[in-house]
């Protein structure tokens, strides 16, 4: 049986065939990309720098994926939920933009705990990362840019105490590890 993925063509195939395109040729193919998926349109618009929010979108899709309606049988994502990150990384990547995200996605999961007690470990594992994530990120940021997100990030803290499952602690752990005494308000 053939492996599939060696009879894809790879990424030095596709630049070798675009090399033969001149400007408006290049520009079509850019142009029917566009058209014919949404995603293509959200990562241009954001790689492009159009629109007001260029968080908006990735801020949707995250808040419909982490913290569905579940009056209108609408199931949780998390994988959805951290592409909508990856997406933007790849688009974008500008480091606030990422903390912001990771954060949201964090504010976004404690917002669904906190309204129906979801309990599935997948999903209490998965928000403890992307509060490490964030952590991270906020301490890859500018001194001075640090202080608001820290704050958000400690309410997050606080947020936790009555999910249970040792959420807080694993959040306390990863806060005092990182060093963020400094801006505690716990």
């Amino acid at each position: 049986m053939v492996d599939e993925k060696s009879t894809l063509p790879s990424w030095k195939a596709v630049k070798a065939a675009l090399q033969s395109f001149d400007r408006a040729g290049l520009l079509g193919l850019v142009q029917d990309l566009y058209a014919v998926d949404k995603d293509n349109r959200a990562f241009l618009h954001a790689r492009l720098g159009l629109g007001s929010d260029q968080l908006a979108r990735f801020k949707m899709i995250i808040s419909r994926s982490i913290c569905p309606d579940l009056m209108r049988s609408r199931s949780v994502s998390i994988s959805r939920a951290k592409k909508a990150i990856g997406d933007y990384k790849k688009a974008i990547g500008e480091p606030v933009g990422l903390a912001e995200l990771s954060i949201f996605y964090c504010e976004e999961a404690f917002s669904f705990l906190g309204s129906c007690g979801f309990e599935d470990e997948r999903y209490l594992v998965a928000l403890i990362r992307m509060y490490d994530q964030s952590v991270k990120r906020v301490l890859d940021l500018p001194v001075a840019e640090q202080r608001a997100y820290a704050k958000r990030l400690g309410n997050l803290r606080s947020r936790a105490r009555p999910v249970g499952w040792g959420i807080a602690d694993e959040l306390n752990s990863i806060w005092y590890a990182a060093d963020l005494d400094e801006y505690d308000e716990y």
